[in-house]
């Protein structure tokens, strides 16, 4: 599906003929017919974001949608999905929102994930405003949680089984 929107972006052709290609080309049509039609430019297709030194990713569409500076995702799901189960995908368009302002001083304005199903069911989540603020912060938290996992003291395994083997050694000769 993303192959097919990317083409139909940069005005390429591309076709995939397995049954699986059609099914998303089907996808990506119903997306690109009913959803990309406020786009009033593109700015970039699988846009390679990065915060230095912090975080690093692609982002699927920048675009002015109604009006708007924005991140869009698209989504392929098996079946519709509700707002709750989908925080990652907030998360996600939020820390590419901060990536694109931070190198290119930019003000995104909101963030849209469109999700399609094999049925052809379309769904569009937009943010903006404090609830795109919101959305930042939750994953700036998530950021800092991570940052402090990793920078916990690894246990060297080596030291480890030594002292194990060790206690292995006291217990047999009690």
């Amino acid at each position: 599906m993303h192959k097919y929107i990317e083409a139909f972006i940069l005005q390429k052709g591309y076709e995939d003929m397995t049954s699986l290609g059609q099914q998303a080309k089907t996808m990506a049509n119903k997306l690109i017919e009913n959803s990309l039609l406020p786009i009033d430019e593109y700015y970039g297709s699988e846009v390679t974001l990065y915060y230095p030194g912090l975080y690093a990713g692609s982002t699927d569409l920048v675009c002015r949608h109604n009006d708007m500076d924005t991140i869009v995702d698209f989504k392929q799901a098996n079946s519709p999905k509700r707002k709750e189960w989908i925080d990652d995908y907030y998360m996600q368009i939020a820390a590419y929102a901060m990536a694109h302002d931070y190198i290119h001083g930019s003000n995104i304005e909101q963030g849209i994930i469109m999700v399609c199903t094999p049925d052809l069911y379309l769904q569009e989540f937009r943010f903006q405003g404090a609830e795109l603020r919101q959305w930042k912060h939750k994953f700036l938290k998530r950021l800092n949680e991570y940052y402090e996992i990793i920078r916990e003291p690894s246990i060297d395994e080596k030291e480890l089984l030594a002292q194990f083997e060790d206690h292995k050694i006291k217990e047999d000769e009690a």
